[in-house]
Formats: structure tokens, sequence, C-alpha cells
């Protein structure tokens, strides 16, 4: 009766990774509880599957990990669905959505429980105290309501050293879903392995979703133990590439330059994320050192061309619109390609300022393809995770925007649309405003087509480019119909800040 499903609600339309989420509590559980893994990205139905389990009547226990956005489609209608059918199950959620919305979650009668942040110790220590009849009110890094529906936060316990953790139980999840379905062709490689090596972020941007959760907390797993498991699945099941889905991959040199010694030669390509104010202290050797061992992209959160912009992001660090120029072609020298991301549509005090900041961010962006043609541009329409005190946060509530405080509201096509940053209810954005972000983002994808579509062909590529130079020099992006044609059809590349990982 104390069986356990731990289920990752769909979040892609393909290239699907492995779901480490729910891998992560699996191993928190392992050899204690009998679980089985649901991959709402790998299965046709998934509520069949999970009902399929329910109905024996030896599963107690239903663990959903929901990210804002696609996931919430399942997790959602599948946790009320769970409760509803079979009263007795205990419904627990994790994710940064339940952390981050904690209150509207716990607001759901049929979500009993949240965990707040990693789920390594949490987890258990909750299914024990439930399965026990012991008490559960002082359990780290819990939520949950008290029976005169008050919200309870229990404290958040310190982070975990990550090396003492259980092994991934790779092996028990090849039993439900093959591993190799998971590695997948991508700009890295024929069969790219998505791995975690860290938790947390030491730094407290005020538009980050993380921030709440680990409050500039940081921990990481030694080289030695990342590079085994690397080793493992390469060996095993033929991995040939790695993407690092770390929020801060880069955040120790000296742990990159050791993993890097050790990976230079197993011919791997490899991708992570990082900031640019960080790796920019590097020295040349370890930058090198890193190309050599296989690294050639990194994700980075430029964010703004303007200072004042990324002050109020409160980035934490020393970044700069200068140095994010520069560092594009530093980066150009070592043939790693910087994966820049800018957030447009800043909150400003009038419609005229927030247009002339999208303007000027333009403006930036094609700077930095300027210097360094080879930088990987993501855009994002601002959509508000802010942290809650934060001048941001203050700002943006005076502006008018609140998130739903009912569950099933964020099922509504517009808070959907909200979440992959399509049609943001943010009430200093007008629709002209969004309208030239995507038009602009529509003409620099066909100008500069993104080297991670791996099936786009020379001529796709050449045909783009020919068609947009001229709106791109003149700073024309009105009405890219004929682009939007030709990339609806030629464009097949995975858009993890559409479709999340």
């Amino acid at each position: 009766m104390n069986k356990v499903i731990l289920f990752n609600p769909r979040s892609a339309n393909s290239k699907y990774r492995i779901p480490n989420s729910i891998l992560q509590v699996g191993a928190s559980i392992h050899g204690q509880y009998n679980y089985v893994f649901v991959d709402g990205n790998m299965e046709h139905d998934p509520w069949a599957k999970i009902e399929e389990y329910l109905a024996t009547g030896e599963y107690r226990f239903f663990g959903t990990t929901a990210m804002p956005g696609p996931q919430l489609q399942e997790a959602i209608p599948f946790s009320k669905r769970a409760k509803e059918k079979y009263p007795d199950t205990i419904n627990i959620w994790g994710g940064y959505f339940a952390a981050n919305q904690y209150r509207v979650v716990m607001g759901a009668p049929y979500i009993d429980f949240v965990i707040n942040g990693p789920g390594d110790k949490a987890f258990p220590a909750l299914l024990d105290a439930l399965t026990n009849d012991t008490p559960y009110e002082f359990i780290p890094n819990l939520i949950y309501q008290s029976p005169d529906g008050e919200i309870i936060q229990n404290r958040k316990e310190d982070l975990l050293d990550q090396d003492a953790l259980a092994d991934l139980p790779y092996d028990h999840l090849h039993q439900f879903y093959p591993l190799e379905g998971y590695l997948s062709q991508t700009y890295l490689g024929e069969r790219t392995l998505a791995y975690h090596s860290s938790v947390g972020c030491p730094f407290k941007c005020s538009f980050c979703a993380v921030v709440p959760i680990y409050e500039a907390r940081w921990k990481g797993k030694n080289a030695k133990k990342i590079y085994a498991d690397v080793k493992k699945i390469k060996t095993e099941y033929g991995a040939d590439s790695i993407e690092f889905h770390d929020n801060n991959f880069f955040v120790s040199e000296k742990r990159v330059a050791e993993f890097s010694r050790l990976m230079i030669d197993e011919g791997m390509s490899w991708w992570g994320e990082g900031r640019i104010d960080t790796i920019d202290r590097y020295s040349d050797e370890t930058l090198a050192l890193m190309r050599k061992a296989g690294c050639r992209m990194i994700f980075f959160g430029a964010e703004s061309g303007n200072d004042e912009i990324l002050k109020e992001m409160d980035k934490g660090g020393k970044q700069t619109a200068e140095q994010i120029k520069r560092f594009a072609g530093r980066m150009r020298k070592f043939d790693i390609v910087p994966e820049y991301s800018f957030v447009l549509g800043m909150p400003a005090a009038t419609p005229e300022k927030v247009m002339a900041q999208i303007d000027s961010d333009i403006e930036f962006i094609k700077e930095v393809k300027t210097i360094n043609p080879d930088t990987e541009i993501i855009i994002y329409v601002y959509s508000p995770v802010p942290t809650e005190g934060s001048d941001l946060y203050r700002r943006i509530t005076e502006a008018g925007f609140k998130f739903p405080t009912i569950l099933e509201d964020w099922l509504s096509p517009e808070w959907q649309a909200f979440d992959l940053r399509k049609n943001p209810l943010t009430p200093w954005l007008k629709a002209e405003m969004v309208d030239k972000i995507k038009n602009f983002e529509t003409v620099l994808n066909a100008y500069y087509p993104t080297a991670a579509d791996v099936k786009l062909t020379s001529f796709q590529r050449r045909t783009m480019r020919q068609l947009s130079a001229w709106r791109y020099r003149r700073s024309w992006y009105q009405f890219p119909y004929e682009l939007k044609v030709l990339q609806k059809f030629w464009l097949r590349y995975r858009q993890p800040e559409i479709e999340g990982f």
C-alpha cells in the first residue's frame, strides 16, 4: 500500500531529455520504497499508465514534479483526478512551480504536500512519517496545511553534500523507458545526455525563479563523480555528448578545469549554463582546456545591453554592457560559442520608455552579432518571476500584475502562453511592443540561422539569409510573413526556452 509513483509531466514535443528531477527523487528512496517512474514525455497516455498503478491499491504516494508552462497541463488535472478517484492517494508536488507558487498549489484541495527545494532528505522523511504515523511538522523543506487550513512553510535545510548522495538510478529508469530513447541528436552530437551536476546558484538576480528556493546557495558534485556518471552513460548506453542543466555549472573554475582534464580523451562535446562575469575571470589556460575537452557552447544570461536595467535585475556580480560585448569576442578566440539570452520588455515609467528600452536592446544585440557572428541569441519577452521583497517585485505589483490565485486558472490558454513567453499578461507591455520583439526575433533568426538546428541545410540557411538581409540591415521588422512561412517548415530545432527540459 506504500508504493510510490514518480511522475514527470510532458514538457516537450520531441528529443526528450532524461527526467533528472524524478530520477533524483528516485535515488533518495531507492532500496527503501518500491517505486515506479511515469514519464509523460514517453507515454502516449500518461494518465492510463498512472491509473493502472493506482487501481492496484498498492500505490499510496503520487509524486509530481511541476515546472511552469507545459507540465501544468498534465500535473494539475492528473493530480486532481487521482485524488477524486482514489481518495487515499497522497499527492506530493515538487519543482520550481510548486516552490514559487506554493500558496496557490496548497490552496488546491487535492494537493497534500509541497517539497520546497531539494527533496533528497525531505521526500523519504515525509514517506517515513506518513507510513509510520509519526510527526512530519519539523521536516525541513516541507510545506503543508495545518488542520485549521493555515499554510505552514517549514525551515529550509542547508544544501547537502552532493557527493554523499545516492547514485542516480539509471538502471531502474531503464526498466521503464530504455535509456537510449533519451539520447537524442543535438548540435553537440548524435546521442546527447542531459545531466545535473549541482544545485542552486550563488547569485540573487531579482527576476530568477531559482533565487527564492536556493537563496544564493550552491553545492556541486566533484569533478571525479561527474566524470564517473558521464563515463557510465557513455559506456553502457552510448552517449557521445552532454548537456549540463545546472542553474550555474561554472561556479568553480577549479572544478571545471579538473573535469575538463578528465574529459580530454573521451571525445565528447558538452554544453552548460554560466555567467559572463564569472567565466570572464577564468584564465586563458582554463578556457583553452575546456575547448580541448569538448566544451562547444555555453549559455549566458546577458539579459540587457542597458547598465541601468542590469542593475535593476540585481545580477549580483559585475556584468556590464561593455563586458557582454567584449566577452563575446573573447569566446571567439577559443572557438566556444556564447549563447546569449536577452530579456526584452522590462517595466518602465511610461510606455515610451518601455519601447525605447526594447529598441536599445535590439541595437545592442546587433552589435554583439557584429563582434561575434557565431553568438547564438535567445530572446525572451519579460515574464515576471521576481523575488518577493525586491524593488522589481514592488514595481510589477504596482503596475497591476498579479499571478492567479486558483491553481486551475494556470490551465487557461493565456496563462499557458504567458509561461511560454508568447502572450505576456504584463500591463506595461503593449501589443505593438511584443510584435516588435517577435518580428525582430524572426528576422534575426533568418539572417543568422541557429547552429542548433542540425537538420537545416546550407541551401535553407542561404535562402533565409538572403531574404532577410534587407530587413536586418535597414532595421525593418514589420510583417515578416515570408520569413515566418519558411521558418515554420524549415526550423526543427528544440527550443528549451519554450518547451523546457
